[in-house]
This record gives structure tokens, sequence and C-alpha cells, in this order.
């Protein structure tokens, strides 16, 4: 398991001040009100900064750093990622899982036919869609629903999947 968990990507600068606008990598957008630092990593590093203030503007997250006081500054960080340690993650709810621990894992029909492994996880609003791919390159896309994902155990790297008719 990864150590750290990446919670957002800066995408621009917001005002003078040096605050950097933010897409939240969240379902909670608002778990930024209780963080007090973050990994920033950039493409050449990866630097803690503690962080000054928190706004929200438009489904994003508007961050001001200490020590970044003006827009050059905070133009330099721009396109890098936003990590935390795992440790100050908020807890899930139970069937809750981050999205770095299920890729990778191999999905499984019932009936104990590989399909692939998983590659990607992207939302779409109502549910969030597994793409899965199997060795020759061939995306199965399963919707993330209670009827479709039976089982998903982390620990032994394995979905278990249902096959609704129609999506293979």
């Amino acid at each position: 398991m990864q150590e750290m968990l990446e919670i957002g990507q800066i995408i621009n600068t917001f005002g003078i001040k040096g605050f950097v606008k933010v897409i939240p990598f969240t379902d909670d957008i608002k778990r930024f009100d209780n963080l007090e630092k973050v990994y920033v990593k950039t493409k050449k590093e990866i630097k803690e900064y503690e962080i000054e203030e928190v706004k929200y503007h438009k489904n994003m997250v508007l961050i001001k750093f200490k020590g970044i006081n003006k827009l050059e500054e905070a133009n330099l960080l721009r396109e890098s990622y936003l990590k935390i340690d795992r440790k100050d993650s908020i807890p899930l709810e139970e069937d809750a899982y981050f999205i770095v621990d299920l890729i990778g894992l191999e999905v499984y029909t019932e009936e104990g036919v590989l399909l692939g492994r998983l590659e990607d996880i992207f939302n779409t609003g109502s549910n969030d869609i597994y793409v899965v791919k199997d060795e020759l390159g061939k995306q199965v896309l399963l919707p993330a629903i209670a009827e479709v994902i039976k089982e998903i155990s982390v620990e032994n790297k394995k979905i278990i999947v249902h096959l609704l008719k129609g999506l293979v």
C-alpha cells in the first residue's frame, strides 16, 4: 500500500497573494479545512507546505501556503499534486476504498473467470466506473454498483463481479 495519498492537483494560481487553485480528488471537499500541512509533488521534488488558509470557489479549493506570498511563487507550483500521509486521511465508511488501493487488483467473475486488472476508475456523477483491462488490452467497463461489484478484497488483491447482461 502506498503511504501517501493524492488529494488534489494544483491547476492554477488565484489572485495576487499566493493562493493556488486545486482540483480536489476527494468526495468530501471540506476535508481540506482540517489539514495543517500537505506535500506538494512537483516534477522535480516533493516538499512539505504548511497551510495558512483554505477557501472554496466553484467546486475548487483555494489554498494559501505559508511562505508563498506572491503570484510568481504560487505559479511555480502549477501542475503539481497534493499528497498527505495515509495516517492523516479521513477514516472511510464501510465498503469505501481509496482508489489507489483498488488499482491493479485482479477482477474475477462469480464463476472464477479472470476478466483482467483494474486499470482506472472514473466518476460519472451517479456512480464510479471501473475500467478493467485484460492481458490483450481489451477493456471492460463495469459500473460500481451493488448488483455488479459483489466483493472487494484489498488484502487478497481481488474483486469479484457479477456480469449483468450486456456488460461484456
